[in-house]
């Protein structure tokens, strides 16, 4: 199989879909591997680096004429146009949140398979996990400074000193990027509740972190009291392959100190914040309400060396198993790679992102 590996055009985004040692797996597996120029040059991958590992540096024309295109980040609409009937994406795509992207992939004809929705015999994301963990423990790092005066916060510093309460932080969602939120936000001794709506979930949450933090039903008069008293609150929520539930309205965040904190790491599905919207590297936070709010769409964008690397940790075998044996064997005997699918021929085949579009399911199976 020939794969090419883009480099990302979204902003300030460095992270690459392969690295020099994953490359030089693959083409120690029979396969040719084609890197667009300085793909990974911000991260300190050079060309060079890529030609020692046996792969070839070319053109967009050429990486994006590969029978398997390997990203990291959705493609943008005039990347889309690219794409082939037959050819293989492989990539985060977020598409419950783009109608947009989503239909220029169902008019490429591509086969798009989506990081975020592949499953795991044990349950989770596998794929999302390592970035999930790096944006957890990112945001109390954003959230932290967009507290400090000079970028329009109240002027808290989390952790407190002796004799002065620490920051309050609540945390949206008990999952693999709430719970690296929490640990972050515990490490800098801030006052820590995570709420979270699954009974079992809490008390992992409380035998984890031995009363550090204080695990809390998710109801709706909880969300609201904690988000009200909170100066900085972390959106954590994910719904596989769907978009992400707006648990904090509009009001509550009118009702909120002026000067408070708030980052959506659920922003890729759309946000659970009513007055998220999207924001860049370039300018990743806004004042709405008197409240800062940061809603980056690619937050490991910003430590995109250790992002690129424990991405490829766990992408790189399902990359393996698509270029050894195409993407129908690869699904086929995979049913949990085979959740990952999301377009296929003009079609949407996940039922989440069908949903999510109010478009019509197309299962693999049919």
């Amino acid at each position: 199989m020939r794969i090419g590996v883009p480099k990302e055009i979204k902003v300030h985004e460095y992270r690459v879909g392969l690295t020099p040692a994953s490359a030089a797996e693959l083409v120690a597996a029979g396969h040719e591997v084609l890197v667009e120029s300085s793909a990974g040059l911000g991260i300190g991958f050079a060309d060079a680096d890529y030609q020692s590992a046996g792969a070839t540096i070319g053109g967009v024309d050429e990486v994006f004429a590969a029978d398997i295109v390997v990203k990291v980040k959705e493609p943008q609409l005039h990347e889309c146009a690219r794409f082939r009937p037959g050819q293989i994406l492989f990539t985060y795509l977020h598409l419950a949140a783009d109608s947009a992207q989503a239909q220029a992939l169902m008019a490429s004809g591509v086969t798009a398979i989506a990081y975020e929705t592949v499953t795991a015999a044990a349950g989770g994301l596998p794929l999302l996990m390592p970035m999930s963990e790096v944006a957890g423990r990112m945001s109390v790092q954003v959230g932290a400074a967009a507290l400090q005066k000079a970028g329009g916060g109240r002027g808290v510093l989390l952790g407190g000193v002796p004799g002065v309460a620490p920051g309050k932080v609540v945390v949206l969602g008990g999952g693999i990027a709430g719970t690296n939120a929490a640990t972050m936000a515990a490490g800098l001794q801030a006052d820590v509740t995570v709420l979270d709506r699954s009974v079992a979930r809490l008390g992992w949450l409380s035998d984890h972190f031995q009363g550090r933090v204080t695990p809390l039903m998710a109801s709706a008069q909880n969300v609201r009291e904690q988000v009200l008293s909170a100066d900085l609150v972390i959106g954590a929520v994910l719904i596989p392959g769907a978009a992400a539930p707006r648990l904090v309205t509009r009001e509550m965040v009118r009702e909120m100190a002026d000067g408070a904190a708030m980052v959506d790491i659920s922003i890729d599905q759309g946000g659970c914040f009513e007055t998220s919207k999207p924001t860049t590297h370039d300018a990743p936070t806004y004042i709405d309400e008197g409240v800062v709010h940061y809603c980056v769409t690619n937050m490991p964008g910003a430590v995109a060396r250790t992002s690129t690397l424990a991405l490829n940790n766990v992408t790189l075998p399902f990359v393996h198993q698509l270029a050894r044996l195409g993407w129908q064997a690869a699904l086929a005997c995979d049913e949990h790679f085979a959740n990952g699918l999301n377009v296929h021929a003009g079609r949407i085949c996940h039922q989440q992102v069908a949903e999510a579009l109010h478009l019509e399911l197309s299962p693999l199976a049919a």
